[in-house]
């Protein structure tokens, strides 16, 4: 059986604020814990009305306090947005607070527009020092050495687990050099997932956290009792595609009965291209899509983004999704002890 894990986007709806937002992500994280799935994540993203997420490693003590054993961490901490020592000052703290359940996912994309990178500081130029920020990183987080004077405090040989992310070829060969597990952001970058795999496979070079690759692949997965069902519930994520290329990035919007409405044909291109690997459907749908995905690309993981507009039907969603997958309920997954 495949590990799954699930990507929250903690959004903001028409019908909730932040609070209920963030609410809601604690409440699909216990809810996940007890059917099977191995981790959840949050992504960093800035100056997004529809996305609650911006502070990252808060959202995270919030949804690891009100969890046990599901493993918990960023999909992704955006680095250049950041210093690395501070970024290991966090996470140690998650890692000490929470022992053995913290994920620390690194991007190099700034999760934001160049306005509000301004705001954060930084300049677009800081990406380019991504691989030296990972090891920077890495080194932070493992046991001090004799006399080094500069330590995070408390994050020193807390060896929290680095992952790298990526929708193209340069994070594969950034994680097979460092020897770091790969995960890839096919829900919303489909095109280069199969060469991407490859090239993170064959250059691999084990390391002292990893003895062998190992791949998680990101998938739209939206479920219901109905085929029918799942497609309109799943129209949300569509008009929010549709919206980010209008330049109208707003609050998630409850599904309509029939998306051709809403977006014009050159749109409904650009999403479903985007969103070319979404699986939608009834279990048995689903269970016939993640199979084939998992056959073409010998994920090791799976990690599902559910963006579906009420708490109820997202909570029945992940319900169906894990049955489809054969998940065992209250198991944390074996997921849990290949990275960490």
């Amino acid at each position: 059986m495949t590990p799954l894990s699930i990507l929250e986007l903690v959004r903001v709806t028409e019908e909730t604020d932040a609070r209920g937002a963030l609410l809601n992500a604690r409440d699909l994280a216990r809810h996940a814990e007890r059917l099977g799935y191995g981790r959840i994540w949050v992504a960093e993203h800035h100056n997004m009305i529809g996305i609650a997420s911006a502070a990252t490693s808060v959202v995270l003590a919030h949804i690891a306090g009100g969890t046990n054993t599901i493993r918990i961490g960023a999909g992704g901490i955006m680095l250049p947005n950041h210093a690395p020592y501070v970024i290991a000052e966090q996470f140690g703290t998650l890692e000490r607070l929470f022992p053995g359940r913290i994920d620390l996912g690194l991007g190099r994309a700034p999760g934001t527009d160049q306005m509000t990178l301004r705001a954060l500081r930084r300049s677009p130029e800081a990406a380019e020092h991504f691989p030296q920020d990972v090891l920077e990183l890495q080194a932070l987080l493992a046991e001090a050495g004799p006399g080094q004077r500069i330590q995070a405090v408390p994050a020193a040989g807390t060896n929290v687990p680095l992952w790298i992310l990526g929708s193209s070829h340069f994070g594969a060969m950034l994680a097979a050099e460092l020897g770091l597990p790969y995960a890839f952001a096919s829900h919303f970058a489909p095109d280069l997932l199969v060469d991407a795999l490859q090239i993170y496979r064959a250059r691999f070079k084990p390391s002292q956290q990893l003895a062998r690759p190992y791949a998680m692949v990101g998938v739209n997965v939206v479920a219901a009792e109905t085929d029918a069902e799942a497609r309109r519930l799943a129209t949300t994520q569509q008009m929010s595609f549709t919206n980010m290329f209008r330049g109208t990035r707003g609050l998630s919007q409850p599904p309509i009965d029939d998306i051709e409405t809403y977006w014009s044909p050159a749109e409904k291109a650009q999403v479903m291209g985007m969103l070319a690997r979404t699986i939608v459907g009834s279990p048995a749908t689903v269970r016939a899509g993640l199979d084939a995905l998992i056959a073409e690309t010998g994920a090791d993981e799976l990690m599902i983004v559910t963006d579906v507009y009420d708490h109820a039907d997202r909570l029945r969603a992940i319900e169906l999704i894990a049955e489809a997958a054969g998940l065992k309920a209250t198991a944390s997954g074996p997921a849990a002890a290949q990275a960490a």
